[in-house]
């Protein structure tokens, strides 16, 4: 027989370990998948999103061609000094917006032109 109590379900954990209904943090991984990614794309620039109540600071980067990966990165700050140490461009995407290119690969991609 299993006991279950009337609050079990609010304390189950989300992937990681982690509390479900909090904001999981930038990890290394993360900062490891975007060096990784930067490393086989040329001419990469980087975007960053604001917090949100569902995800942490994120950055996008954007290659040339418009392909793109995003992950957490803990805040602005974090971002500029990313960019900054691998001398790409750092751009805040409420200020500017993403570029066309992005926005073009993600049709290709849907049409499977990619």
């Amino acid at each position: 027989m299993v006991e279950v109590g009337l609050f079990d379900s609010l304390r189950r954990r989300a992937k990681g370990g982690q509390r479900a209904g909090t904001l999981r943090k930038a990890s290394s991984e993360d900062t490891r998948h975007l060096e990784e990614w930067m490393a086989t794309r040329r001419g990469v620039e980087a975007f960053v999103e604001p917090k949100t109540n569902i995800t942490d600071t994120t950055v996008v980067l954007i290659a040339h061609d418009g392909e793109w990966t995003r992950r957490r990165i803990g805040s602005l700050e974090a971002a500029q000094q990313f960019g900054h140490r691998r001398s790409i461009p750092v751009y805040e995407v409420a200020r500017v917006g993403y570029p066309k290119r992005m926005r073009e690969y993600t049709e290709r991609k849907k049409r499977g032109q990619v």
